[in-house]
């Protein structure tokens, strides 16, 4: 990886943690003020990372500008401690489901399964398998972006402590795939997530995913 003078080199596996503004003067978007140049500056800017780059990147979210009101809200009912403890039996889950399959330590967990894991343990079911099928013919999934999804659609199952793949598991992994500005794409990805998370009513006690 080179930055300014420096160059470093990285295991080849690794966790990619990454953050960036909208755009070159970081007022683009909502509760940031007014960038003079918007859409043109955010897609120029977002414009230097490659799509397939931003296609190996599961995880994509937008962090709105933090406001006063912001500073006074109370703590999130579910702090540190409660979340590492749900990610710990999520991990338990897989060790254990993966173990069937004779797979064991960092080949036991969602992010190092075999494909032919994947395909015994991540399968969605039919609502879940439907909404990829739309999004993969609205062009917003590669070959590598619907393996990743089913990844992240797993591991969302295990936190939510599902012992099967559903579709609003797999509504929100979609929603973590890109979302910034289509730069690198030929069609609109917001008005594609509307069309697929507001086409089919929820099951029952299923919440319904719109894209706004």
């Amino acid at each position: 990886m080179a930055r300014a003078n420096a160059h470093v080199r990285y295991p080849a596996r690794f966790q990619l943690v990454a953050a960036m503004n909208p755009c070159r003067c970081g007022l683009g978007g909502p509760g940031r003020g007014a960038c003079g140049k918007a859409p043109r500056c955010q897609k120029d800017y977002q414009n230097r990372i490659s799509g397939p780059m931003f296609d190996r990147i599961d995880l994509t979210v937008e962090t709105p500008a933090v406001t006063a009101a912001d500073m006074i809200l109370p703590a999130p009912a579910e702090g540190t401690a409660e979340a590492a403890a749900r990610v710990a039996a999520a991990m338990q889950m897989q060790e254990a489901r993966m173990a069937e399959a004779g797979l064991t330590g960092m080949q036991a967990l969602n992010a190092r399964a075999s494909g032919e894991a994947l395909e015994r343990f991540a399968a969605p079911d039919q609502a879940g398998r439907a909404l990829l099928m739309k999004a993969g013919e609205a062009g917003g999934l590669t070959a590598r972006g619907w393996t990743r999804t089913l990844r992240l659609a797993r591991t969302i199952a295990d936190l939510d402590g599902a012992d099967g793949v559903l579709r609003r598991h797999v509504a929100e992994a979609l929603m973590y795939r890109r979302s910034t500005v289509g730069a690198h794409e030929d069609f609109d990805r917001q008005a594609s997530r509307r069309a697929l998370f507001s086409v089919q009513e929820p099951g029952a006690g299923q919440t319904p995913f719109v894209w706004n």
